[in-house]
């Protein structure tokens, strides 16, 4: 069996793969580590004040990316972070370094504190024709709450820039869960929603990560988490109200206008494999999963010694059996595509109990309501 450092390596004849006789990979993530503020719930690999990065960074970024054979992408993701703080030059020289295919989608995350219409015009120039917008909530008090820099003002005007730069297909993020947030802010949220009518959204509660500012706070008693039941009542409501007006909840967390759910996406669903490039980026590539390092000194060295920037520690081998086990838990946060059916001792007790459903004539099983709700017990016992 090869050693992590001979993986890890990068071979000169990996250089020498023909794109027809490569694995059919082509989803492609890049994440940009910065950020102008930390939120204080956040536990992502970011970093702010760092501008003096930017160019080095990008640079290190292009590297790593020719490491890997050369795809074909048919998505490609800026994540963060805050990609949308790099200037829009530096994004234009990643994507010519992309090879991906016409009417790819290429998706790049935006705050609205940062963005102009000038810079919205530009940035679709660049080939990105998918923005993932984090408004996390349109009520000023809440967005203050949680550390953002944006008003619920400037979440409205760029999302309406953003449509008159030419982005057709805009996703937007929305929270719930969070300690001060009302069930009267959330039906709110959920009416300036419709009246921007986006193609996707993504919803999160809030999730209370060690080593963050608000783990800290509820650690000292200085805030506590919602009730259970107000949270579930929360996530009902965002159901109810998004499947009324016509967005399709094509996954546990995300809602869509018929077919407009985000692909690159649906393909970490669907347990495809992904190459995933910078900071902590993951990556799922020849049967390993992995993450890269967290640390600019070590992500540089690495790429300086021409060895991909991968944590050793987070290297696992993905067997047939994982691999299933993988494609199953994943595919149920599905909740209209589901899985295929499959008779084992859990399975029927999950059917029993109402957490799962077969349909397609008993071919396919799925999360009900309920194992929506209670979606975390049903991925135990696939696990």
């Amino acid at each position: 069996m090869e050693t992590i450092k001979e993986f890890v390596k990068i071979k000169s004849e990996q250089k020498k793969v023909k794109i027809e006789e490569q694995k059919n990979i082509d989803a492609l993530y890049l994440h940009i580590p910065f950020c102008e503020k930390k939120c204080e719930y956040c536990d992502f690999c970011t970093f702010i004040n760092m501008s003096r990065e930017y160019e080095k960074y990008t640079k290190a970024l292009i590297k790593e990316l020719k490491m890997y054979p050369e795809y074909e992408y048919d998505t490609v993701y800026f994540g963060g972070g805050t990609p949308s703080l790099l200037p829009v030059e530096m994004t234009a020289e990643i994507m010519s370094n992309i090879r991906y295919k016409e009417n790819s989608e290429i998706t790049l995350e935006l705050n609205p504190n940062d963005m102009t219409a000038e810079k919205l015009k530009e940035l679709r120039k660049t080939g990105i024709n998918r923005l993932s917008i984090g408004i996390q909530s349109f009520q000023n008090h809440v967005l203050k709450f949680i550390g953002r820099l944006h008003s619920g003002e400037d979440a409205v005007r760029v999302f309406r820039d953003a449509r008159k730069a030419g982005f057709e297909n805009i996703s937007i993020d929305l929270m719930f869960g969070i300690p001060n947030q009302s069930f009267e802010d959330l039906k709110k949220d959920l009416e300036n929603i419709l009246l921007l009518s986006p193609d996707n959204i993504s919803i999160y509660s809030l999730i209370w990560e060690e080593g963050t500012v608000f783990w800290s706070k509820l650690k000292k008693g200085i805030l506590s988490e919602m009730d259970q039941d107000l949270e579930a009542e929360m996530y009902e409501e965002i159901i109810d109200f998004l499947k009324k007006n016509g967005y399709s909840h094509y996954e546990i967390s995300n809602f869509s206008k018929k077919g407009r759910g985000g692909i690159h996406n649906l393909k970490y669903w669907r347990n495809k494999e992904f190459i995933g490039v910078g900071l902590s980026a993951a990556t799922y590539f020849n049967g390993k999963r992995y993450s890269n390092v967290r640390t600019f000194n070590k992500y540089y060295k690495s790429l300086e010694e021409n060895i991909l920037p991968v944590d050793e520690k987070s290297v696992e081998i993905i067997d047939e059996t994982e691999k299933e086990k993988l494609k199953n838990m994943l595919g149920l946060r599905l909740t209209e595509e589901g899985i295929k059916y499959f008779q084992n001792e859990k399975v029927e007790s999950l059917l029993e109990r109402g957490l799962l459903e077969r349909f397609d004539s008993g071919k396919r099983m799925r999360l009900t309501r309920k194992g929506i709700l209670l979606a975390n017990e049903v991925f135990v016992e696939f696990i």
